[in-house]
């Protein structure tokens, strides 16, 4: 699943993968990918490290960050491209979020503008303070899909859903 992740993330230049549970077995998973690894050490203790660590390891001068979740294997390339187009801070397109009929998922592409408060995030949760906070800045993304509104966390649930359903085209 995290493979499927990492194939859709691959057109950003860096991508950077967020270990915690299950380290060595996502390192193998993603052997030969080309992407970067930062450890979240402390990963019991939620997402808010592993934004945290996925900040830190990026290199100086990136000017966005599409956060993608390992655990949601309908996130197309496609989609972040998508993404990756609408961004445009001076139009006020510095937060990209994909909507489905009017449901807000991940990934989310945030400008730089936003990191330092990305890394002041605690304990289980992400960053979705800063599109209700920065609304003004928040640029909805159409999908034709809601493959990006499905959460994957067990074996079962991906054999639900059809194990690797959808493209990463």
């Amino acid at each position: 699943m995290v493979a499927r992740v990492a194939a859709a993330a691959a057109r950003t230049d860096p991508v950077i993968v967020v270990t915690g549970h299950q380290a060595a077995k996502v390192r193998a998973a993603l052997a030969g990918r080309g992407v970067t690894f930062a450890h979240n050490p402390d990963f019991a203790a939620g997402l808010s490290g592993s934004l945290r660590a996925g900040l830190v390891a990026l290199p100086a001068g990136v000017d966005s960050v599409v956060v993608c979740l390992g655990d949601m294997p309908g996130v197309t390339a496609a989609l972040i491209d998508r993404l990756i187009a609408a961004f445009d801070p001076p139009k006020g397109r510095a937060i990209c979020v994909p909507k489905y009929r009017g449901k807000r998922g991940n990934p989310v592409l945030s400008g730089r503008r936003f990191f330092a408060e990305i890394e002041t995030v605690a304990g289980d949760v992400g960053a979705r303070h800063l599109i209700g906070e920065h609304e003004d800045m928040v640029h909805e993304v159409e999908s034709p899909d809601d493959g990006f509104l499905i959460d994957i966390d067990t074996p079962v649930a991906l054999a639900s859903h059809g194990g690797a359903r959808g493209s990463t085209g």
